[in-house]
């Protein structure tokens, strides 16, 4: 008798997902991105990466210079705009992979269906990467 009632719990909420799902698509979609900090110990960064189209971007914390004189100074994110390699590739499957050097400020974008691979850094106030290689 309660083996039942668990399977009906169960069913009702797998339908109750499914319907989210339908109500609202971008839900279907949720995940398609990949944030990942590099081991650099004494950097702010975060960079991000759609795992389908391979763009990469990046963020950190900044000081908000514009603040008034005596308010609370609590600060700004600041992004960068996409450089030289870092717009879309191919479709695939893409991720980011750091290294162990805690003084390395870059990450890896690894292409995980061709085994490809290219470098992201920030250079100039802007995110580049190199080309994909295998």
């Amino acid at each position: 008798m309660q083996r039942n009632a668990c399977r009906k719990s169960t069913l009702w909420r797998g339908v109750i997902l499914a319907l989210c799902f339908a109500a609202k698509p971008g839900l279907a979609l949720a995940g398609s991105y990949q944030f990942l900090a590099p081991p650099e110990t004494d950097l702010n960064r975060v960079y991000k990466i759609n795992r389908h189209t391979g763009e990469v971007g990046a963020c950190q914390f900044g000081i908000d210079e514009t603040a008034p004189k005596g308010q609370a100074n609590f600060g700004v994110t600041l992004c960068y705009p996409q450089g030289q390699g870092a717009g879309p590739q191919t479709p695939s499957d893409y991720r980011l992979a750091a290294s162990h050097d805690a003084a390395d400020g870059s990450i890896f974008r690894v292409n995980r269906r061709s085994g490809e691979m290219s470098v992201c850094y920030v250079l100039k106030e802007k995110v580049v990467c190199t080309a994909m290689v295998k």
